[in-house]
């Protein structure tokens, strides 16, 4: 038994106290009540913590563009994206971009330019003109206005044997003055994404990108796309530049450009809204080059795929190789395609991301024009 009581020593028996054992020292109220608050605070900032880290988290959406237009209530009936063609080559290009706009379920209306003297009624299995503007028609919603289109040669091939320039068949866009705004553009071009956006500019009679590629020489615009706010006044304006460019009256050819660009510039080039040539104005040949300073400005990396994501179009221009339409004559591509950045030319060369998707461009732009244009044939090289 004394064992047992020394294992317990506040059994009956033992010295100490029951009234030791509860004996509680003295505290104030305040004292304790600091105390349990501070257990209390830290197990409020250990929920909160949990709660933090263990709600689930929403995704964020991607920023829309121009949220503050509201795009599903706009008129689209008063906005078009133009084209014109003047041989069945244009009339095939023109289709193309109308089917990309299509597929990225672009809102805005579409119109095309064409000779008058073209028709909606197929004559015979031949007749491909014909059945091309149908299909625009039929197919991509195209409203057809024929023009027209006067063939014009500048003033110093005025008695040469020279090709003719309707470029000024462009003109016409700033006619159509049933619409708020027009995009006009050139079908030497593959559409990455529609440009709905341009719709809503600032007010300006026009709006085009720099031709970059020329900087810091000149500070010409590239007429590859015109945003423009139809004016008749405007239409007659050109109409007379026109003429008077081409008789000789009105010194504007700088002697490389066409006339529709060299009009433009002499009308606009001081007035113009300058679009970013990086979203509105990358050219194929810009994957050819080493250094890219006039394209990329103050940014100091080319990054071949972030240049294409920013782009809505890419520009076909790789001269002196034709347009994807014509065939390369045979031993150009190896001459004209983009090197590679390490050890060209061998076979351990490297870093060919440039090459790959200059490729891509050319060939998507085959595949695609067999497909719109129900396999029409190229024209041979001239």
């Amino acid at each position: 038994m004394a064992a047992k009581d020394s294992a317990f020593p506040l059994r009956r028996g033992s010295d100490a106290s029951e009234n030791d054992f509860f004996d509680i020292p003295d505290e104030s109220w305040m004292a304790m009540t600091k105390r349990q608050l501070r257990h209390i605070r830290t197990w409020v900032i250990l929920f909160a913590l949990l709660v933090y880290f263990l709600w689930p988290k929403s995704i964020p959406l991607p920023p829309q563009p121009n949220p503050h237009i509201h795009y599903d209530e706009v008129d689209w009936t008063r906005y078009a994206y133009t084209t014109y063609a003047t041989s069945e080559t244009d009339l095939c290009n023109s289709l193309m971009v109308y089917a990309n706009l299509q597929r990225f379920e672009s809102k805005a209306e579409r119109l095309l330019f064409y000779p008058d003297e073209w028709d909606l009624i197929v004559d015979d299995e031949n007749d491909r003109i014909s059945e091309l503007l149908i299909l625009a028609k039929d197919r991509y919603n195209v409203q057809m206005s024929p023009i027209k289109v006067e063939s014009i040669k500048r003033p110093s091939e005025r008695f040469a044997d020279a090709t003719w320039d309707t470029s000024s068949a462009k003109f016409n866009a700033f006619g159509v003055i049933q619409y708020d705004r027009v995009i006009h553009l050139d079908t030497d071009i593959t559409l990455l994404m529609h440009m709905d956006e341009l719709f809503f500019l600032p007010p300006t009679v026009v709006a085009m990108p720099r031709a970059y590629w020329t900087l810091p020489n000149s500070h010409a615009l590239s007429s590859q796309i015109v945003v423009i706010e139809p004016s008749y006044k405007e239409f007659l304006g050109l109409q007379e530049t026109t003429r008077f460019a081409t008789h000789g009256q009105l010194d504007v050819w700088n002697g490389t450009d066409r006339l529709d660009t060299t009009i433009l510039n002499y009308r606009y080039g001081d007035s113009a809204l300058v679009l970013p040539h990086k979203e509105y104005g990358l050219l194929t040949s810009e994957f050819r080059r080493k250094e890219h300073h006039k394209f990329l400005g103050p940014e100091k990396d080319w990054i071949p795929d972030k240049v294409m994501a920013e782009s809505k179009f890419v520009q076909f221009s790789d001269d002196p190789l034709p347009k994807p339409w014509v065939m390369w004559p045979q031993g150009m591509l190896a001459q004209i395609q983009p090197t590679c950045d390490n050890k060209p030319g061998t076979s351990e060369e490297s870093g060919c991301r440039d090459r790959e998707l200059w490729k891509e461009l050319y060939d998507h732009f085959r595949r695609q024009r067999k497909e719109v244009c129900r396999l029409l044939s190229y024209p041979a090289p001239v």
